[in-house]
């Protein structure tokens, strides 16, 4: 099944590319890899969730960061996918990393960046299996939770 019939399958509409808010591109090609910018979980224009992830009042709860982890993810296929020519020119996911914006007491970064991951992974079937990393950082661009990175690997 292609990526684009999949994604139909599931329900997901990819959303526009998300322009820079700084002097970089959404994504780039080389040697038949497709390297996205880090994406935020920019949804119309805004995040909809600012602060820092943990637990407790004032912080972003993990599930929520979860949530925008998929978006972040979402958007770098749709900037990938731009590059590429169309999401069915995207073979495989290779890479993941994935950032999350959290007090220092939290070690969940994993769970939060699963959102990612196992977006990827319906869209994709077994050719979005990746290595990943989940770093844990006191502080993203615009405040976001979240931010993510991929890299894809073009048919």
């Amino acid at each position: 099944m292609s990526v684009s019939a999949r994604l139909t399958e599931l329900g997901i509409q990819l959303p526009p590319v998300v322009p820079p808010v700084a002097a970089y591109i959404p994504a780039t090609e080389h040697d038949g890899l497709v390297y996205t910018s880090g994406q935020l979980p920019m949804v119309d224009g805004s995040l909809p969730a600012t602060g820092k992830v943990g637990e407790g009042d004032g912080l972003v709860a993990p599930v929520t960061a979860n949530e925008l982890a998929r978006q972040c993810a979402l958007n770098a296929v749709a900037a990938a996918a731009d590059v590429a020519g169309g999401v069915d020119n995207l073979a495989r996911v290779v890479k993941v990393t994935g950032f999350v914006a959290s007090v220092p007491e939290f070690t969940g970064q994993p769970g939060v960046i699963n959102g990612a991951s196992e977006v990827l992974g319906e869209i994709f079937g077994d050719a979005g299996r990746h290595a990943r990393s989940a770093v844990g950082v006191p502080v993203l661009p615009l405040d976001s939770p979240v931010e993510v990175e991929v890299v894809f690997a073009l048919v």
